[in-house]
């Protein structure tokens, strides 16, 4: 546990501490407790996406405040702030998407997605992939790949399995004793990987043939960040569950997991009160996510694909980078060894720009601005990140 956290009394974990102290942050920039200026390349893992302090998020806060916080949970009084993301969300989403379950963070709407599935079709085995995160509860940890990460809080969950990421034939593994797949649409810990659509389909047959239910993880590559507003539409094919969260809330904690009113119904009948929350659909992160959920729908995805287009093919031609993954402003840089890249962060860092790591891909480095940045911020930062990426290959010479 890092020490200078501890001696605060934070119980913060990280292992790669930046120790900034920030003041204020508006847009797409960090202001420090010292006047440094940094601009977030990573809108703190994908929650800002919508930049800092966007106006009209901070006033639908305003006015939620205005009027009340927390009153009652479980449904029993009805709240215009849930009304209004539910109904912004649904209008987003596919017809048999109809339902949304709001929690407190993608994690947590994971693991409802998992009891949702053995709840509603009375199976136990769950199919997780290699490669996949899902976050750090018990459950959302037991369908993530990372072992070494999972083994101290051994035993996890029983009946979890893994498929081969991008494997066709590994699909036949599915059988009619799982309740679910779980798959994040692309990939995000493990480095920005996008699936083939291929076998995004075939997986999507095989769940239909035996009638598993498919869980898409979009807690980091939906909302608009891979260049539509959920990562599924590129794939041509739909969820049983889609699971978000970050970008969501507009900066604010919230999760959710969303599917039909005829799964849904389980959680208040079988058994009663199955699945409950005292602050998910919280009437603040409520009225954020609906004003994300607007900015949302009114996103200029065109200008964001230009702009990460011509950061993608900067990147690609600088000598040091071996490959950069890409899909919309979702986008992975791949460095020869995990040395460049600690040396790449902390370089960037000190001339102004916030890059960040993956946790289980140490070769790489993650880039996801705001969507809504502009483009001399992206040009700015594109400058910073290529300057980094000359002095990190002069000092391996």
């Amino acid at each position: 546990m890092n020490e200078y956290l501890l001696q605060a009394g934070l119980a913060q974990t990280t292992l790669h501490p930046l120790n900034l102290r920030v003041r204020h942050a508006a847009g797409s920039i960090i202001t420090l407790e010292d006047g440094r200026e940094l601009i977030d390349f990573i809108s703190g893992i994908g929650v800002s996406s919508f930049g800092h302090g966007n106006p009209q998020i901070t006033q639908a806060l305003k006015e939620q405040i205005d009027l009340h916080l927390h009153v009652m949970v479980y449904g029993e009084m009805r709240q215009a702030s849930q009304d209004r993301a539910a109904k912004l969300l649904l209008s987003l989403l596919p017809d048999d998407l109809d339902t949304v379950y709001f929690v407190n963070s993608g994690a947590e709407a994971v693991d409802g997605a998992l009891k949702l599935a053995r709840s509603s079709t009375g199976r136990q085995k769950i199919m997780a992939v290699d490669g996949g995160y899902h976050g750090n509860t018990f459950g959302a940890l037991t369908v993530s790949s990372n072992k070494a990460r999972k083994a101290p809080f051994e035993p996890l969950i029983p009946g979890v399995e893994f498929l081969i990421w991008n494997d066709v034939q590994a699909l036949d593994a599915i059988d009619h004793t799982f309740a679910a797949v779980i798959v994040e649409t692309v990939q995000g810990d493990a480095g920005i990987r996008v699936p083939d659509p291929e076998w995004l389909s075939s997986l999507r047959r095989k769940c239909n043939e035996t009638g598993t239910l498919l869980i898409l993880d979009e807690i980091q590559c939906g909302m608009g960040r891979t260049g539509k507003p959920f990562a599924f539409e590129h794939f041509g094919i739909e969820p049983d569950v889609l699971c978000l969260g970050k970008a969501l809330g507009g900066g604010l904690p919230m999760g959710a997991f969303v599917s039909s009113k005829s799964r849904m119904k389980q959680f208040a009948n079988a058994p009663a009160l199955s699945h409950i929350t005292t602050f998910g659909g919280h009437p603040l992160p409520c009225a954020s996510a609906a004003a994300a959920l607007q900015l949302l729908k009114d996103l200029d995805f065109q200008h964001t694909e230009r702009l990460a287009l011509r950061f993608e093919q900067t990147m690609s031609e600088h000598d040091l980078v071996e490959e950069v993954r890409r899909i919309g402003a979702y986008i992975a840089i791949e460095l020869p060894t995990a040395e460049a890249v600690n040396f790449c962060v902390h370089h960037a860092l000190s001339e102004g720009l916030l890059i960040y790591f993956f946790l289980s891909t140490p070769c790489s480095f993650r880039v996801a601005p705001p969507l809504t940045m502009d483009e001399a911020t992206w040009l700015r930062a594109t400058d910073i990140l290529s300057q980094t990426l000359d002095a990190c290959a002069s000092s391996m010479r």
